[in-house]
């Protein structure tokens, strides 16, 4: 019986996908991203609880009216959740069961070339209506900076989330000096723009609301002079990128 490894639970989210969101943050993380506000949930193995997907479902039923009203449903976060896809696929395909609306946010930060990671990979999407990717940087030499970790592998599974037409919205972190250059947002609007899966895409403004969780786990933060974005800042980032909201592509799933 595959158990899954829980880091935390929202029960009643509300930025985490489309509705009232019952969001399940999973443990392990293999970027390591200088402006993370869950580094708490970096390692692998260290779960808060584990759980069956049975056990998941079992909590998450009765918020089914919640889910209905709303055009909700389950989000399962990080951490990556994408560590644990077997879990993942056993879990949405009981929740579809259920007729409850399936979502993934991830970076993509683990993808890799293996056919073990496309196998679980293409199970996973069978039983998943939208996943959130986070485009931590679209420049390469940026993105390890970063993360720690280079972007290529992940730029190529959004693009195969595309040749799919499997749903997704787009974030990015807007991090001051790092994530703001106006060659890099007008080239990550390149990226996307020419996508066609696209239904959403979205500007995080950088906060230091995680700052105390670094300092909790001894480990410092690289970023504590680095101010948020105004609200100027992120319309104008938002004008370089200048997303055109693409119809989504027929899915072939």
């Amino acid at each position: 019986m595959i158990k899954g490894h829980i880091h935390s639970i929202e029960s009643l989210g509300t930025v985490d996908g489309p509705g009232l969101r019952y969001i399940i943050f999973t443990q392990g993380c293999l970027l390591r991203c200088l402006y993370c506000h869950n580094p708490d949930t970096w390692k692998i193995n260290e779960p808060s609880r584990t759980a069956t997907a049975d056990e998941l479902v079992n909590e998450i039923v009765p918020y089914l009216p919640y889910f209905q009203a709303s055009g909700g449903g389950v989000t399962i976060s990080g951490g990556e959740p994408l560590l644990q896809m077997p879990f993942i696929e056993e879990l949405f395909e009981k929740l579809h069961a259920q007729g409850i609306h399936t979502c993934i946010d991830t970076s993509l930060g683990c993808a890799n070339d293996t056919e073990a990671f496309k196998k679980h990979f293409d199970q996973v999407l069978a039983h998943t209506d939208l996943l959130m990717v986070d485009i931590k940087h679209i420049d390469n030499e940026k993105h390890q900076q970063l993360t720690g970790k280079p972007n290529t592998h992940i730029l190529k599974y959004i693009q195969y989330l595309a040749d799919q037409g499997q749903p997704i919205w787009i974030r990015h972190v807007l991090v001051p000096g790092l994530t703001d250059a106006p060659e890099d947002l007008k080239a990550l609007g390149t990226f996307i723009n020419q996508l066609g899966n696209v239904e959403k895409f979205e500007i995080l403004p950088y906060h230091q609301l995680g700052v105390h969780k670094w300092e909790a786990l001894g480990v410092p933060y690289a970023l504590n002079d680095v101010e948020p974005p105004t609200d100027e800042d992120v319309e104008r980032a938002y004008g370089y990128v200048n997303f055109t909201g693409v119809t989504p592509l027929t899915s072939v799933k």
